[in-house]
């Protein structure tokens, strides 16, 4: 009898240390995993605040370009004007009231 329970002490003892080895592999796991989140909600932030920046910066050269577009437009219309009033006036057959 005294056998049979020293051998099962043995036993519960083995599992026991198997017990706390697994547990201790599962920690250092475990602080991996926090590490990679950690890295990674740090990569996510500065990503979130680049794009911000690129949304502004295409913001601006969307709005720079409009303006752009807008004095392009207004330049033609301008020599469109010139361009129609030269030729009423150095055209000799149109006739000017």
């Amino acid at each position: 009898m005294a056998v049979v329970a020293a051998k099962r002490k043995e036993e519960l003892e083995k599992e026991l240390r198997e017990s706390r080895e697994r547990e201790e592999q599962m920690r250092k796991e475990l602080r991996k995993v926090w590490e990679r989140l950690r890295v990674t909600e740090e990569a996510e932030e500065r990503l979130c605040s680049q794009l911000g920046e690129l949304e502004a910066e295409s913001v601006n050269q969307a709005r720079a370009y409009n303006a752009h577009i807008v004095s392009l437009m207004g330049q033609l219309s301008e020599h469109g004007r010139i361009q129609g009033w030269a030729y009423l006036n150095h055209d000799p057959h149109h006739v000017q009231n």
